[in-house]
């Protein structure tokens, strides 16, 4: 559902009409719902809503790479900052590893340097395991870049690092707790991007609503990450039983909808 988009392999990212749509998922179900509304692909986690999101099993990962649709895994081994020590490290490679073997298209990851700014030598070895294992894997850097942003980092500097290190995409609401707040700043890292980080995509996410999609479009982002789910009501976002709202399939297919047609009505 977009226009050719390269990975962050050396050359430079297509303009495209079209962003990709990736789900946000914690189970083979929402890969069959992510394929079924046309994503291109997902993001699997484990406890999204007490977390915001964590490693998956790799039972769970094996499982979800046979739903039938690319699927890249967030290797993040605790909640909390995006700073690691030198043993979580080994772990996050590990995880890297495993998860490419068990099936996996792409990780997902996030370091951050003692300055706040993405851990260029960090990420580098976690983008040289990753592609030991499958020379055409796929990294994503995670919202770690608007904890980047928000904690002063220069925008320009923080997507030269990611190129640097050769990260295909970063995923970010514009260093705001949301893409509405953000949308002017995710414009500028467009921009920024083409000189900067010529071949990572900028990929919006957090907070992305039927009615954002329209000026998504328009600011040229390169991807739409969402895990479709309404709302509760709960300060938690999980239902009584504690649990995170399953996607909303007619959520679900009204974003894929709107980024085909611009937000405007089939």
């Amino acid at each position: 559902m977009a226009g050719a988009l390269s990975t962050g392999q050396g050359s430079p990212v297509a303009a495209v009409s079209r962003p990709q749509l990736e789900l946000a998922v914690e189970n083979a179900d929402g890969v069959r719902l992510a394929a079924a509304v046309g994503a291109a692909r997902v993001e699997l986690c484990a406890a999204l809503a007490e977390t915001e999101g964590i490693t998956p099993s790799i039972g769970m990962t094996e499982q979800a790479c046979r739903a039938g649709l690319p699927v890249h895994v967030l290797v993040r081994p605790r909640p909390g900052s995006f700073a690691y020590s030198s043993d979580e490290l080994d772990v996050i490679e590990r995880d890297v590893t495993a998860s490419l073997a068990a099936g996996a298209a792409g990780v997902v990851v996030g370091v951050l340097a003692a300055d706040g700014g993405p851990d260029v030598p960090a990420l580098r070895r976690i983008v040289e395991a990753a592609r030991r294992s499958n020379p055409s894997a796929e990294i994503t850097f995670h919202r770690a870049f608007d904890a980047a942003l928000a904690a002063g980092t220069n925008p320009a500097d923080a997507l030269a690092r990611l190129q640097q290190a050769g990260v295909d995409r970063v995923l970010t609401s514009g260093g705001s707790p949301d893409c509405a707040a953000g949308l002017s700043m995710l414009g500028r890292l467009v921009e920024l991007g083409r000189t900067h980080a010529p071949s990572v995509q900028i990929m919006a996410g957090g907070g992305v609503t039927l009615d954002l999609v329209p000026s998504l479009l328009g600011i040229g982002v390169h991807a739409v990450h969402t895990s479709a789910r309404q709302r509760l009501t709960g300060s938690s976002g999980t239902d009584r039983a504690g649990r995170a709202p399953a996607a909303d399939p007619a959520l679900a297919a009204q974003l894929a909808a709107a980024l085909t047609t611009g937000g405007l009505e089939p």
